[in-house]
């Protein structure tokens, strides 16, 4: 019985502290976080490696107007994605570009859908977000006038294409593109 006053304290003690203790939110995640190599550039703009046919309407309800696949056509992993893309209302844009040979053409492509859907919220992506983050910091810094130590730490987020010893076509190819921007 002596010990009863000691417990009921401190249950006040714990009431109180805990209702004027400030609420602490729970820190807000980007729902897309669960994306292969998911990489937000900007509000209108994110890049990723292969998307599943789940993700597809969490693209649709993060408000992301145009899907852009520079992958390969694979029937196993992006085989109806043009299909619940478009179904799910946004538009879809397939450019197969090689890993082993991307071209300065597919490059020009790309510089003319992002420029075709300026103003949209864009979403590219390829298998790994190589591709894909490649040709949007080139887009970045070739066509959209951002600056080199603006856009390439989003690149660097993803991967180094100068110094990967496995790839060393992609640093060539984002040398020659500098070098003599598509038209």
């Amino acid at each position: 019985m002596r010990h009863r006053p000691f417990v009921l304290g401190l249950g006040l003690v714990v009431f109180v502290a805990a209702a004027c203790w400030p609420a602490i939110a729970p820190a807000q995640t980007d729902p897309l976080e669960g994306i292969r190599a998911y990489h937000k550039v900007s509000d209108r703009l994110a890049t990723s490696g292969q998307i599943t046919n789940e993700q597809i309407p969490q693209l649709e309800a993060a408000g992301f107007d145009v899907v852009v696949n520079l992958a390969i056509a694979d029937q196993e992993r992006n085989g109806q994605e043009g299909f619940l893309v478009v179904e799910q209302g946004m538009t879809y844009v397939h450019i197969p570009v090689s890993w082993q040979e991307p071209s300065q053409e597919h490059l020009r492509q790309f510089f003319e859908v992002m420029a075709a859907n300026e103003g949209r919220k864009v979403f590219v992506h390829c298998f790994a977000n190589m591709r894909a983050s490649a040709f949007t910091y080139l887009y970045r810094t070739l066509r959209a006038g951002e600056a080199d130590d603006v856009a390439r730490p989003d690149l660097m987020a993803i991967w180094d294409p100068f110094t990967d010893e496995r790839s060393p076509q992609w640093g060539a190819f984002i040398d020659a593109a500098r070098a003599q921007p598509p038209h």
